[in-house]
């Protein structure tokens, strides 16, 4: 998508005109989610935003409707000293006012694309949307992208994020200080550098390209069965499975506080890598 057709999606960039046609046309609002978080020594610390920002600029050129600016507020982002991380409690009220606000303008269905996988932050994303889709009638799909394509994909800083920005921003990625710290850890435990997930050695722009436009076309399906139907139950579907994968990492770390839960979890994760 150029610059001028990112405008024409884009909600800071539309007239009240523009933007009621658009409404009145497609009633979906994209609202990529991102971090500003650790991705190991060979990727921007804003990977997440960056590249939920680009598939929600795809997104939109595909089914219509309105994009809103990436937001920038992750909860339990990785320990580093460059993460930046916010209370459960504040994302959550954040995203409470968000969708009541998207659903007073009139927006019908809302895609909220998570670049950032942790397992808190996405239970209070899923919380806020199922909690919207009572209050407002919104139909709120709340998701990484690539979790409507393939858990593999699912990974931090590994094979599949570095193959992503390879994809989109090729210019942010040094795979050349990738293998230097490969060569200084390879005795070591590659949580240190954080990477969870295969490699990303193996990693290739093609690659990145392929996932991307699997969660595309998985988007799209999603969107325009939601606009159809109007009917929230594939959404509770969705996110009951969703839920039921993260059961054990909430039966064994959580205890009131993501934030303790998260801390916890990764020092257990950097233990068995």
């Amino acid at each position: 998508m150029s610059y001028s057709q990112a405008q024409d999606t884009a909600y800071t960039s539309l007239r009240p005109d523009q933007l009621q046609a658009r409404i009145d046309a497609v009633p979906v609002a994209y609202v990529p989610w991102g971090a500003l978080e650790w991705h190991s020594v060979h990727l921007p610390v804003g990977l997440d935003g960056l590249v939920a920002e680009r598939i929600a600029e795809r997104a939109v050129a595909l089914t219509g409707g309105v994009m809103l600016p990436v937001m920038y507020l992750p909860i339990t982002a990785l320990p580093h000293r460059f993460s930046i991380s916010f209370q459960a409690s504040t994302v959550r009220a954040v995203l409470d006012d968000l969708l009541a606000e998207l659903a007073r303008v009139g927006f019908r269905v809302v895609v909220l694309l998570s670049g950032h996988y942790a397992q808190g932050h996405e239970l209070v994303l899923m919380d806020a949307a199922e909690a919207s889709i009572a209050a407002h009638k919104l139909l709120v799909l709340a998701t990484p992208p690539m979790a409507l394509v393939n858990a593999d994909y699912l990974d931090h800083a590994g094979r599949w994020e570095t193959a992503q920005l390879l994809a989109i921003h090729p210019e942010l990625v040094d795979q050349r200080r990738l293998m230097s710290a490969l060569n200084e850890h390879r005795a070591g435990h590659v949580a240190d550098l954080g990477i969870l997930g295969d490699l990303p050695a193996g990693a290739t722009a093609g690659g990145g390209e392929v996932a991307i436009e699997q969660a595309l076309q998985s988007i799209k399906a999603w969107v325009m069965q939601l606009l159809k139907s109007g009917n929230p139950e594939p959404l509770r579907a969705f996110y009951a499975q969703r839920r039921a994968d993260y059961q054990s990492f909430v039966d064994r770390y959580y205890q009131g506080s993501y934030e303790d839960a998260a801390a916890a979890w990764w020092n257990d994760r950097k233990r068995r890598d």
